[in-house]
């Protein structure tokens, strides 16, 4: 008893972590908003350049109640989870294909490098023209967004496996199949969520980017209406609002994290 006591204690998600790291987070947030009431308050500047931190909350406050802020939210949420979801599943089946053929990665790799040479800012314009001011494009924007840096990762991690393991696996005669799930995946896994991590904050560029080529929903077209209203105040509700979502976005991923990867030394020392 004492020994099954022992190993759930070594494996349980840390706790101390998480919350101090929300304890961190909710400092920051004030101490942003501290700074900016004081820069408003010294500089003395107009409402449509810089509104004060209370008129901005009344503006969140108006644009929630009356369902505007949920409703271009949802949509833009809805493009970042398919973009990350597509992004991320096919940059990792082509990373472990990449893996396995060093000549295709060869072949691939000076296009897989000049395609992010080109800022998404610029592709998006085009994906916009070929597929429409509608859902599709916009998700196409946040997978290729996301594709990249979790391609890498994908490549990196599973290049990092030991040598000797994999001699082992053959030793005992696995499958790739048995390879893959016993050994590779968890092996890879770190290094695949560290880039999981940047695909969720990149995913929400991604959107914001279609969203404000064309769109006539999603939160960049929120940005678009403040923007030729000048209501400053609703452009930072929905700048706010996205800088939110990423955050969440990432501590999901985090959570994800502590989850899978408890065996690690530093998280259960932590």
């Amino acid at each position: 008893m004492k020994n099954l006591t022992e190993i759930k204690r070594r494996y349980a998600p840390p706790k101390r972590l998480g919350s101090s790291r929300l304890l961190t987070v909710l400092l920051a947030a004030a101490a942003g908003i501290i700074v900016w009431q004081l820069l408003w308050m010294l500089l003395k500047l107009p409402g449509f350049i810089l509104p004060a931190p209370a008129v901005v909350w009344k503006k969140f406050l108006q644009v929630l109640s009356n369902g505007l802020l949920w409703r271009h939210l949802s949509f833009t949420l809805l493009e970042v989870l398919l973009g990350l979801l597509i992004g991320s599943l096919s940059a990792a089946m082509l990373g472990y294909f990449l893996s396995k053929h060093p000549r295709a990665e060869n072949f691939s790799s000076p296009y897989l490098v000049a395609s992010q040479s080109v800022p998404i800012v610029a592709v998006a314009p085009l994906l916009v023209i070929w597929f429409g001011p509608g859902l599709f494009s916009k998700v196409l924007i946040c997978a290729l967004t996301v594709f990249f840096p979790v391609l890498v990762n994908t490549l990196v991690g599973l290049r990092e496996v030991p040598q000797d393991l994999r001699e082992l696996m053959r030793s005992f005669k696995a499958s790739p199949g048995q390879t893959l799930r016993y050994l590779e995946l968890p092996a890879s896994l770190p290094v695949f969520l560290g880039g999981l991590r940047v695909g969720a904050t990149l995913s929400v560029i991604g959107a914001i980017v279609g969203e404000l080529v064309g769109s006539d929903r999603g939160l960049g077209f929120l940005i678009n209406v403040g923007r030729g209203q000048y209501d400053t105040a609703l452009v930072f509700v929905a700048v706010l609002t996205l800088m939110m979502l990423a955050a969440s976005l990432y501590g999901l991923i985090l959570l994800l994290e502590s989850r899978l990867l408890a065996w690690q030394t530093w998280r259960q020392n932590a």
